[in-house]
């Protein structure tokens, strides 16, 4: 079974195709229209895409490029007459999947449906929500179709022993992605090892990262094998790589290179076996242009990259994060704190976030320590950001901000059931239908087409 996701402006050709993958047991979400799937991704990211070649307003090809920018690794499969098929060639050589010349045969369709899932699969786009399967993410908390798409990049670089480098700002949660790629990878039952590059002084960085034997300068009582050993087999992640000294830049090149350390004193070398993870919150080609870190050694960690997006661009992540940080933090303290009052998560999700997801964990920790009931007001929030210098958007923008994710929420745990929403938002439907309306939300987008 997967979610695959349809799109034709023929409503006789969507129906029957969408009829079609549901009896093969998968799970289909239909879109009239390249502007309509768009929408369709933002609630959820499927494992494939089927989308005809020409359609009025945004074609089968600006749909591709559309989503081929936001999740390069989604498979798309187009639909095309004979006439276009020297375009679908092209957009083959951008990255489209594959094509199926109209009319075609059910049972090439659903050839060419198995061949993109045997590779939606191998690249990890798993079910979101299927946490059972899901254990190597399991610290990484998130319902944004960009974090998805990069978990999903994620997976597939784990296989190979690829040195990686992360960027993203600081409290983005780089180590945390770090020991998820560890996780997936064929060395997750071997150590990670986890570097703080920038808290290491200077006299001690070459002892810690590779060892030192005993007597080898004063205070070296007795052998250490230091972190890239303690790492053999496994993963060794270097956090603020940029702030590396120069001089030791060049011995990390050389163990990259060679595979194998010298401990401080030490007469001979000794081989190693780890994958290198690095990460850094600037930008490290813009740190080679100013001198201040290595070129060679630039490339050399640089094999394959990956970008965290800051809090403030997958806001749709806070509240989840706000109440799962609220929970942990409850038991901690043994406070009675369970939930955030009327106004509390509007708070939240309006804040400009410049410290991220530490920054975030940080406020609610100061909300669940001077709370003394079960619901954190708004008021506490608000006081817990404003030591945070957190600028705060406006009420009747953060209003807007808090309701739409909290609509949309409320209809994807009922499927779309209007009334069973509005029940559970203690409104009445008619009520319930003009804030649907205010942002533009159709029950349909969220019904589980399987349960037709």
């Amino acid at each position: 079974m997967a979610r695959i996701l349809v799109t034709d402006d023929d409503t006789d050709l969507l129906k029957s195709l969408s009829m079609r993958l549901r009896l093969e047991g998968h799970t289909v979400t239909a879109a009239m229209g390249g502007a309509e799937a768009l929408s369709k991704l933002d609630l959820e990211v499927p494992q494939l895409v089927i989308t005809d070649m020409h359609m009025p307003g945004m074609d089968g090809m600006q749909l591709f490029d559309a989503i081929h920018r936001r999740f390069p690794l989604l498979p798309v499969v187009m639909l095309t007459g004979s006439a276009s098929i020297a375009d679908a060639v092209r957009a083959m050589q951008k990255g489209l999947f594959g094509y199926i010349t109209k009319p075609f045969e059910g049972v090439a369709l659903m050839r060419e449906v198995g061949r993109a899932l045997e590779v939606s699969t191998a690249l990890g786009a798993d079910m979101p929500g299927d946490a059972p399967g899901e254990s190597w993410r399991e610290a990484i908390i998130t319902r944004s179709p960009r974090m998805e798409n990069l978990l999903a990049e994620a997976r597939h670089m784990a296989q190979s022993n690829a040195t990686l480098l992360i960027h993203g700002e600081s409290g983005t949660g780089k180590e945390l992605l770090a020991r998820a790629v560890h996780a997936s990878s064929t060395r997750s039952a071997q150590a990670f090892v986890a570097v703080n590059c920038g808290a290491i002084p200077e006299n001690l960085v070459e002892s810690e990262l590779f060892g030192h034997v005993k007597g080898a300068f004063t205070g070296a009582v007795r052998d250490s094998a230091g972190m890239f050993t303690s790492a053999h087999q496994g993963t060794i992640f270097l956090d603020e790589i940029a702030d590396l000294p120069l001089a030791m830049q060049v011995k990390l090149l050389r163990v990259l290179q060679e595979r194998e350390v010298r401990p401080v004193g030490a007469a001979r070398t000794h081989k190693v076996d780890v994958r290198v993870i690095s990460a850094c919150n600037r930008r490290l080609d813009e740190e080679v242009a100013a001198g201040r870190f290595r070129e060679d050694l630039f490339y050399r960690l640089n094999v394959v990259s990956l970008t965290l997006p800051p809090l403030a661009d997958r806001r749709e992540d806070i509240p989840l994060l706000a109440n799962y940080f609220l929970q942990g933090l409850a038991l901690r303290y043994r406070k009675p704190a369970s939930s955030f009052g009327p106004g509390a998560l509007e708070q939240l999700s309006a804040a400009p976030w410049p410290g991220n997801v530490r920054q975030l964990q940080n406020v609610v920790e100061k909300c669940v320590v001077m709370s003394n009931g079960q619901l954190i007001p708004a008021t506490l929030v608000k006081s817990a950001l404003s030591t945070q210098g957190s600028e705060l958007l406006p009420l009747d923008e953060a209003r807007k901000v808090f309701e739409r994710d909290y609509l949309t929420g409320l209809l994807k745990i009922t499927n779309g059931n209007v009334a069973q929403a509005a029940k559970l938002a203690q409104r009445n439907r008619t009520d319930f239908y003009t804030l649907m309306a205010r942002h533009k939300l159709e029950p349909a987008q969220f019904k589980n087409p399987g349960a037709d």
